[in-house]
This record gives C-alpha cells, sequence and structure tokens, in this order.
C-alpha cells in the first residue's frame, strides 16, 4: 500500500511539472505573438536556453541554497536510498517541478526586456536569479531558512503564505523585470524627444493567444499540483483557479474595451493572483481577485507605458510585479473565516511578505542588470536593433527561406 501510494504522488507531480515545463512554451509564444516579426526566432531561442540555463544551475546550486539538499549521491540514494530522498525517487519529481517555477523567472523577465536586450548578458542574469538571488528568497518562505516564517506566525498570529507563488515566483519575476526595463530604457521609436508614446504592434494576434491558452491550461498543474501529494490534493485550488481565471478575463474585456490582449493577459492576471491564497479563498473570493488583478493589468499596463515611459513590451510588471503582490495581500484579506475563506491566514504577515518580496526583487534587479550594464553592456547597438535580433544574434529569421544571411 505503502509503495502504491508514493507511486502515485510520483505520477502526481511528475504531471504537475510536464504541465508546468509546457506553460514556457506559453511564456515563448506570448512573447513571439506580441514583439515584431524581426524578435520572433528571438523571443523562442531565449525561452528555450533560460529554461536549459535555469534547470542546470538549479541543480548545482540554488536547490542547495533553497533547501539544503545536494544531488552529490549514488543514483540508488537518490531514488530513495538515503534519509534526504523519498522513495521511488519522488523528491526527484519534487525537484523537477520546483525547476520550472525557478525558471519561469527568467521566463517572466524575457517579455520586458524583448526587442533590444543582447543575448549573452541576459543568460548571465538567468544563472545569477536562478542560482543565488530566487532560491535564496525561496528557502525563506517555502523552506523556513533563517526563521523569518517563525517569526511572522508567532508575531502575528500565521506565516506569510504563498501557497503557488504569487510572491515567490511571478511579483519576483515582475519587478527584477522592472529593473532590467529601466536599466536598457525603451525600444528606438518608442517614445518621441517630447514625449508621446508611439505605438508598437503586436505581431501575432493568434500567436499572442496560443500562448496565453497554454499559460492558462498548464497553470492548473503550477497551481492544484503545487499541493506535491494525493493526500494532499484538494478541488478547491482548482476551482479557485478557474474562477480567478475567468474573473480576470471578463474584467480586462470590460476595462480594456474589447482588446484582445488585455483579454489574453487579464486570464493570466487573475491566474497570478490566485496563486497565493488559492487553496484558502472561497470560489467567490477568487473570482473577486482575479477580476480586480483584470483591472490591475489594464491600467497598470497604460500607466507604465504612458503615463511613466517605461517600455515594458509584455506588461511583466504590471502582470506578474503588480498582480502578484495584489495576490499575496489579497490572500490576507480574502482567505480569512469572515468572507468565507478557509483562514489561518495574516493580513500582517501578507503585507510585510508582499512588499518585502517586491522590494528584494527590485534591489537584486538593479544589482545584476546594472553589474551587467556597467560590465558587459546589456543594449544591443543601434543598427543591430533596427535589423532585428533575429537577424543580428541568430543569423536566421522567422522565415528562412526568405532572411538567412548567406
Amino acid at each position: 500500500m505503502e509503495q502504491s501510494q508514493v507511486g502515485g504522488d510520483v505520477f502526481f507531480v511528475l504531471m504537475g511539472a510536464i504541465l508546468v515545463f509546457a506553460m514556457h512554451g506559453g511564456f515563448a509564444f506570448l512573447e513571439v505573438g506580441t514583439v515584431r516579426h524581426k524578435n520572433q526566432v528571438n523571443a523562442l531561442v531565449k525561452i528555450l536556453v533560460d529554461f536549459a540555463l535555469s534547470a542546470f544551475i538549479y541543480f548545482f546550486v540554488g536547490y542547495f541554497i533553497a533547501y539544503g539538499t545536494h544531488f552529490f549521491l549514488s543514483a540508488a540514494e537518490l531514488s530513495g536510498g538515503s534519509g534526504a530522498f523519498e522513495l521511488q525517487g519522488l523528491s526527484l519529481v519534487k525537484f523537477f517541478f520546483l525547476t520550472t517555477f525557478a525558471a519561469a523567472i527568467p521566463a517572466i523577465i524575457s517579455g520586458g526586456i524583448a526587442e533590444r536586450m543582447k543575448f549573452a548578458p541576459q543568460c548571465f542574469a538567468t544563472v545569477a536569479l536562478v542560482g543565488v538571488f530566487y532560491p535564496f528568497f525561496e528557502g525563506i518562505v517555502w523552506g523556513g531558512n533563517f526563521g523569518i516564517q517563525d517569526w511572522m506566525e508567532s508575531s502575528f498570529g500565521a506565516p506569510f503564505r504563498d501557497f503557488a507563488g504569487s510572491i515567490v515566483v511571478h511579483a519576483l519575476g515582475g519587478w527584477i523585470a522592472l529593473a532590467a526595463v529601466l536599466n536598457l530604457g525603451p525600444r528606438l521609436g518608442r517614445y518621441t524627444k517630447d514625449g508621446r508614446s508611439v505605438g508598437i504592434p503586436p505581431s501575432s494576434i493568434p500567436w499572442l493567444a496560443l500562448g496565453s491558452w497554454m499559460l492558462c491550461v498548464g497553470w492548473f498543474g503550477f497551481n492544484v499540483m503545487t499541493a506535491a501529494s494525493l493526500e494532499s490534493v484538494t478541488g478547491l485550488v482548482a476551482i479557485n483557479s478557474l474562477m480567478a481565471m475567468i474573473g480576470g478575463i471578463i474584467m480586462a474585456l470590460f476595462v480594456g474595451r474589447n482588446d484582445p490582449g488585455f483579454v489574453h493577459n487579464g486570464a493570466l492576471a487573475g491566474l497570478v493572483a490566485v496563486c497565493a491564497g488559492s487553496d484558502i479563498l472561497h470560489p467567490i473570493g477568487a473570482l473577486i481577485v482575479g477580476g480586480a488583478a483584470g483591472a490591475i493589468f489594464v491600467f497598470g499596463f497604460d500607466w507604465c507605458q504612458n503615463k511613466l515611459k517605461i517600455d515594458d513590451v509584455l506588461g511583466v510588471w504590471p502582470l506578474h510585479g503588480l498582480c502578484g503582490v495584489w495576490g499575496g495581500v489579497a490572500a490576507g484579506i480574502f482567505g480569512a473565516e469572515a468572507l468565507g475563506g478557509m483562514g489561518g491566514v495574516s493580513l500582517v504577515s501578507q503585507l510585510i511578505g508582499s512588499v518585502a518580496g517586491a522590494a528584494y526583487a527590485m534591489v537584486v534587479g538593479f544589482i545584476v542588470y546594472g553589474v551587467l550594464k556597467a560590465v558587459t553592456g546589456i543594449r544591443m547597438s543601434e543598427e543591430d536593433e533596427i535589423r532585428g535580433a533575429d537577424l543580428a544574434i541568430h543569423k536566421i529569421g522567422a522565415n528562412p527561406e526568405n532572411e538567412i544571411i548567406r
């Protein structure tokens, strides 16, 4: 019976890891559809290479920083022959699952820095972020490192709750992206000399929509299978994810005046926000949280692009940064028993954890991209940016028969 239970958990977590891995294809196609045609290949290559580099550095360095576990043991021990590893490789598929989360950090950032970031510096940034800075914060929230969660629980009645990563993954990625974008500056021609915004239309609404759909489908692995076992899984997480997603869509449709980009990103905004409290919210609370996130994204995107003049290409700061922080705080509001939630959450802890996560991410972003800017430079040359990253970096375009350099 025990072996059967462990085998079921292995399969359960593995399916979750595969679903979240598939989300990286969603990140890729969302960016492919949003950037101009001359930068589509670069979008695809960045996401795949960032995933590979993330998995590599997280295996050798990052996972140890977060959880104090390394893989320098025999295969027999890794499969469950030592006390640190669960039977039948359950610990290994949990690592795979968490790797897909870690790799989401550079995937999120990629959308903000699109169309003008050098390739090699972004690879270096991925290694630093996933190898050191992300797992440091991950270990505090999910690994209980440094006793900070214990302090919050003793001081405010509950630890900081972030069930599936509104802060740990999304807010960190979004606020690091903001720092990266500020270091890069806007794309050529994005704003006139007198500060007027010049719209750059997306290259393909169908590709953008495909990316959104892939992310939405994979997100149910992201949220539901964070339970990490069949014994702990609950349908409440699934229905809350669904309700938050549709809340984000409906609100973005209304506030965004039928704009397809807002509608498809509104679904993601709702899912970003519900991650933190998806295991404790009432479905109606999740609907409200997701709907508010859809509005936050639409207004935040306009504010970012047109008022602050920040050229965040995919709007990853409003989508992941602002909606992520909202989700962390909202878990402390709508997770309370008084509003139909499961309870066991503190609004004070949620405020502290959410604000601290955003602040930490901003500092990390300025450090990593500021150092790279000073040492290697991070911005493509004007000539290469005009030409497009596909031909300038990869020497091939999205339609090779017409665009390959001979």
